[in-house]
């Protein structure tokens, strides 16, 4: 027996194995280069100039370790959401938290839940922890919140919803969100991805930070990466209740932040004006482009992100055919590995004129390929 262990390889946890890629990556070195990137939904109005100067100006001394960046990013998130500090935590990325808290609440024998096409990654946040990942049926691709009740099991631990989602871009409106919540038990803890929050407008739409304040059992996630243009600085943060804080701060990185990365997040919050110019803007150009899209006689789904989903079933293979065609001409989209988006697109909102080359390549290719 001692032999058998000796010989064999170092074993990793079954689930890991299970984890997928979740997003169809086409680039290729053969291909023209690609020069309107709009496919990872980035802010492609960029950063706050003072962001930008607070990073550049943080290098000086790149050899030092960043001490408590909580101290710092804290209370500039609680100044500017009006949130308590004691209910907030920052991580790499909301993709960290998101990771953390799996790790924390989720172990074999325990399961995730989800809305069947909500973001494609989170099961792979299950695997990891060698749990499972179940999917509630969706309506056009919106969260069914009488369907998220009736997949609740015993061994449900985690359930998880994405709002707005991505890649639908729906958005679930706040008396759905606290329906939702009412029916998940006290112990079952409900992660509210928020990471395009700041882009909805609908009167409609909540957030989550009242349910945080109200209950024990609700964590919301959100991200520097899209409304403040941060995605390569990776910093995110999470609001819930001080018990939920607690734990994904133990288990997070002894120095969570680069230097750069905190200074261009705090200065970030405190740039209002550029943070309402970059709403503004992106509403503007995907209200353009879901009209003439629609025009040109292809489905876009209501979407309140910085992206919209199209979707293209008259042919066959319609959307992977536009979709290289268009890389033929240096712009890309996004293809996801889920057989559901088989015939859909997803494009980023991007400045003026990428959204609108991108627009009218897409238009012209589809009435040439139909």
């Amino acid at each position: 027996m001692v032999t058998d262990v000796i010989n064999s390889l170092p074993q990793a946890k079954s689930g890991i194995a299970s984890i997928k890629a979740h997003m169809v990556t086409t680039t290729s070195d053969a291909g023209p280069k690609i020069t309107i990137a709009l496919d990872s939904n980035e802010n492609a109005f960029g950063p706050s100039p003072k962001a930008r100067a607070a990073a550049a100006a943080s290098t000086k001394h790149l050899e030092r370790y960043l001490e408590n960046p909580a101290g710092i990013l804290v209370p500039a998130l609680a100044s500017t959401y009006g949130l308590e500090p004691e209910r907030l935590a920052i991580g790499f990325g909301s993709d960290d938290l998101l990771a953390r808290i799996a790790r924390a609440y989720l172990q074999p024998g325990t399961t995730l839940l989800r809305s069947q096409n909500s973001y494609l990654k989170v099961p792979n946040y299950a695997y990891a922890n060698d749990a499972e990942a179940v999917a509630a049926k969706d309506k056009n691709f919106c969260t069914d919140v009488d369907a998220m009740l009736a997949s609740l099991t015993p061994k449900t631990r985690i359930v998880y919803l994405a709002n707005p989602d991505n890649p639908s871009g729906a958005m679930l409106p706040g008396n759905e969100l606290r329906r939702l919540h009412k029916g998940i038990p006290s112990h079952v803890l409900l992660v509210i991805d928020g990471a395009y929050a700041e882009y909805v407008t609908d009167p409609a739409y909540e957030s989550g930070e009242e349910l945080v304040r109200a209950h024990d059992n609700v964590v919301v996630t959100r991200s520097f990466s899209k409304i403040h243009g941060l995605a390569g600085a990776r910093v995110g943060w999470a609001y819930g209740a001080s018990h939920i804080i607690d734990t994904i701060t133990r288990i997070g990185l002894t120095f969570p932040l680069a230097t750069p990365s905190l200074h261009a997040a705090v200065a970030a919050l405190a740039d209002a004006d550029h943070r309402q110019y970059v709403i503004s803007e992106t509403a503007k150009l995907r209200d353009e482009a879901t009209q003439k899209l629609t025009q040109a006689g292809i489905h876009v789904y209501p979407g309140y992100g910085n992206f919209i989903l199209m979707e293209m079933k008259s042919h066959h293979d319609l959307a992977r055919r536009v979709d290289a065609a268009l890389r033929l001409e240096g712009i890309s989209l996004r293809r996801f590995a889920s057989p559901a988006f088989d015939a859909c697109l997803r494009m980023t909102i991007g400045h003026h004129a990428e959204t609108r080359t991108a627009i009218d390549a897409l238009i012209r290719l589809h009435g040439e390929m139909t």
